[in-house]
């Protein structure tokens, strides 16, 4: 890797940016999937930062526990505070974290990487979720003269969502509007999400995939809606809009498909179009939300059980190639070889399937 670490820093020159480091992370066994969503998490600058944070706030004692958060942190950390500019790394103590905790990863198996991505996620707002309850009882608990002061609760404690900052980075709420066609009533449900599962389609765009998602859908015959206003069951129409953008908006699509015909998962290898910069028009509000992509982890092979992630990267406004310890740059125009094959039968096998965009925040 040395060669391969002084020929990224020889492609960088003088514009290798202040304070960066790109290292490869090393695979144990069919750990790609893990690593490619490491390295789109490390150069999604927010969420590092914020880590990196949290980890010098929190540093634990020697016998303290750990979990996937403190583990994560450590690498990250380890990462960044490299003496050297390129090198690889093996994060060693997270993949036995993660495998200690989650049997599904234990096996040398070929995993999901937007599985293990969805995991992580809601495991460290668990945690983080779990902290912040506890510092709070401890505050309450400390200060017993306030409650008396403010007098018994009467309907027992209110428990108030707790936002972390990995909500305050990737949640965002959808709202499920169904208008009943007989009253015109619309009810609306709101839903958070961390990441936006698309289906594609052939010679697509994620623009008509977003628009697909928001579609209206009338629901009749034996799928009629529950009116509350008429009291029975009605003809709607039915429809999924973007209520709050969130900062990072993290774009899965659903390559794998389970195919009855074949009682197996099938990958679509359809050519589907993502954009360096992306409109987001299907919100609630009028206003479009702007994002710009930073990474995408890409699968590479031609079916659902076996094959390869890598992912790339945008830092500094140069791309590079994240191959489990080959880090490499890349030319901008070669983002678009990933979009996916235009024929069914072709021998490009290297596909976009987690695209992650950072929202434009105008000055």
């Amino acid at each position: 890797m040395g060669a391969a670490g002084s020929k990224l820093e020889k492609a960088l020159g003088d514009q290798f940016p202040e304070g960066e480091r790109y290292f490869g992370l090393e695979n144990f066994g069919n750990t790609c999937y893990c690593n490619s969503v490491l390295q789109a998490l490390y150069f999604c600058v927010p969420f590092r930062e914020q880590l990196l944070e949290y980890y010098s706030n929190n540093k634990s004692p020697a016998d303290a526990d750990e979990n996937l958060l403190t583990c994560l942190a450590d690498l990250f950390t380890q990462i960044s505070s490299q003496k050297r500019k390129t090198g690889v790394i093996a994060p060693k103590r997270f993949v036995q974290r993660l495998r200690k905790q989650n049997e599904i990863f234990r096996s040398y198996m070929h995993q999901d990487a937007h599985e293990f991505l969805n995991y992580l996620l809601n495991e460290l707002v668990d945690i983080l979720e779990k902290e912040a309850r506890a510092s709070k009882s401890d505050q309450e608990s400390s200060s017993p003269s306030e409650k008396m002061a403010n007098g018994p609760s009467v309907n027992g404690p209110q428990k108030e969502p707790i936002v972390t900052w990995v909500h305050k980075n990737f949640q965002g709420i959808l709202t499920n509007e169904t208008r009943c066609l007989r009253c015109e009533t619309v009810t609306a449900r709101d839903e958070t999400f961390l990441d936006l599962s698309l289906d594609i389609e052939q010679n697509s765009s994620i623009t008509s995939c977003l628009k697909n998602f928001s579609s209206t859908e009338t629901l009749n015959a034996e799928d009629k809606f529950f009116c509350d206003k008429c009291c029975s069951l009605q003809e709607a129409q039915k429809r999924m809009k973007i209520k709050k953008p969130p900062h990072i908006l993290v774009i899965h699509l659903k390559r794998f498909k389970f195919i009855e015909q074949l009682g197996r998962y099938k990958k679509l290898s359809y050519r589907v179009v993502f954009p360096l910069e992306l409109r987001l028009s299907n919100t609630v509000e009028d206003a479009d939300a702007e994002y710009s992509l930073f990474a995408v982890v890409v699968h590479v092979g031609s079916g659902p059980n076996h094959g390869h992630y890598v992912s790339l990267v945008k830092s500094h406004n140069h791309w590079l190639f994240f191959d489990d310890e080959n880090v490499e740059m890349i030319e901008e125009s070669a983002v678009q070889t990933f979009f996916g094959a235009a024929q069914e039968y072709s021998s490009n096998t290297d596909h976009g399937y987690i695209l992650f965009y950072e929202r434009i925040v105008c000055s």
